[in-house]
């Protein structure tokens, strides 16, 4: 069965997207598009606290994400529930991605950038490098896992990628008048706002982003590599 949607939002973590698009997503919800968030792990390792067990963070930041989805305007929060830290490039979890692909048929995939340097979480680059082959590719030709079929998954072209945190950012989204529901959502994130320890998260961020409208006519924005996918 299918649930056709305009916009995909793949993350390793919970926050994950909200520091990287939240901006750009409720732009998208206002101009009255679909969007799913797809979240890969429970986020269960980010802690320094050692008195909270690993379920426990789970549950927490599930319900953390699925507070700032709905800040946002997301139709759809789903979770995967792969461990922490634990994400790999493999074809069982390619086709996974796949298969959701094609259930939900979106014009629009964001994730975060497989190819950033140095400092940069595995999840955030496995991710990436998954859904860049997934989308392009093996969700469009029907032979590259023709077991799907049988279940109606019939093959599906994805438009366009986002991804966040490129070092080499080609398309830059104006969030000025967005920039309140992108703070609201990260707030939701409280147990990750706290191991931040950032007293004050909306100078922070309104800095950050300040700089990621750099050369463009807007105050505040946040930026991505776009491509284009080609038929």
């Amino acid at each position: 069965m299918t649930h056709p949607t305009d916009i995909l939002v793949v993350s390793a973590h919970p926050d994950d997207a909200e520091f990287g698009a939240a901006g750009t997503v409720v732009r998208w919800t206002r101009e009255g598009k679909g969007v799913v968030y797809l979240v890969c792990t429970g986020g269960e390792k980010g802690t320094t606290d050692p008195g909270i067990r690993p379920e426990e963070l789970a549950a927490i930041r599930e319900k953390e994400q699925r507070a700032a989805a709905y800040v946002l305007g997301v139709r759809e929060t789903v979770f995967l529930g792969y461990p922490d830290q634990g994400l790999e490039d493999t074809p069982d979890f390619r086709k996974e991605i796949v298969s959701i692909i094609r259930q939900y048929r979106p014009h629009t995939v964001v994730t975060s950038d497989p190819y950033r340097r140095y400092i940069w979480h595995r999840d955030h680059r496995i991710i990436g490098q998954v859904i860049l082959d997934a989308v392009y590719p093996y969700a469009r030709d029907h032979l590259a896992y023709p077991d799907l079929l049988d279940k109606g998954l019939k093959p599906h072209k994805v438009r366009e990628l986002y991804f966040w945190g490129a070092e080499n950012a080609n398309f830059r989204s104006d969030i000025t008048d967005t920039f309140g529901q992108k703070v609201a959502a990260l707030r939701c994130h409280e147990s990750q706002v706290r191991e931040m320890n950032k007293p004050d998260i909306e100078g922070w961020l309104r800095e950050f982003c300040h700089n990621m409208a750099e050369g463009e006519d807007f105050e505040l924005g946040e930026a991505f590599y776009r491509i284009e996918i080609p038929d």
